[in-house]
């Protein structure tokens, strides 16, 4: 149960009630996240771009998207995020194997060099404070193009945004990955001074 109630249906205006049909045709059900929201109709109907902005453009595979997305929210500690997440991963074609290795896929063989390098850009785009070598960035060039850079980075800044959002309101699991395998919350590690601890 999140912090603040949801907006029920019959109270929403014509513009959440679409979202909401949006949201239960894509997931099957309305989304807790967007139900909290919806109290401010403006800014959903802003977020609602950016995410359908996403969304829609295919520049990057999407299965990279959601492995950077799902990496983010696990790292973030986010329940809705993580079990939503591992659910969309799954569908964009993300294993079951990796998704029990996200946590070590450094030395996992379930993955290729790129989507270690993809996992590597989340990790270092969702701590704080965020600083993406540029060793890594420069690795990265070698296999997307600008257009490219800026949707990936679009996607993990997008999920950092939505787990820290769903985190402070309490937004739990939704059940999205009910009886298949789900991520687990990873325990980031911290710098400081450039140390990691």
């Amino acid at each position: 149960m999140a912090r603040v109630r949801a907006v029920p249906e019959h109270e929403a205006g014509l513009l959440v009630r679409l979202a909401y049909r949006f949201s239960r045709r894509r997931f099957g059900k309305i989304a807790e996240p967007l139900t909290v929201t919806a109290h401010h109709p403006r800014l959903l109907v802003g977020y609602g771009v950016f995410e359908l902005a996403l969304d829609r453009s295919h520049l990057v595979d999407n299965h990279l998207k959601e492995l950077a997305a799902l990496k983010t929210a696990a790292l973030v500690g986010c329940e809705f995020c993580i079990d939503i997440g591992s659910a969309l991963a799954r569908h964009s074609g993300v294993t079951e194997q990796q998704l029990r290795d996200l946590s070590r896929y450094e030395a996992c063989e379930a993955f290729t060099s790129v989507e270690k390098l993809v996992l590597s850009y989340a990790m270092e785009m969702t701590r704080t404070p965020a600083v993406v070598p540029q060793d890594l960035f420069d690795a990265l060039r070698e296999y997307f193009d600008e257009a490219q850079l800026v949707e990936l980075t679009a996607a993990i800044a997008l999920e950092n945004y939505r787990a820290r959002f769903n985190h402070a309101f309490d937004i739990g699991s939704q059940g999205f990955s009910e009886g298949a395998y789900c991520a687990v919350f990873e325990k980031p590690a911290r710098h400081v001074q450039g140390v990691e601890r």
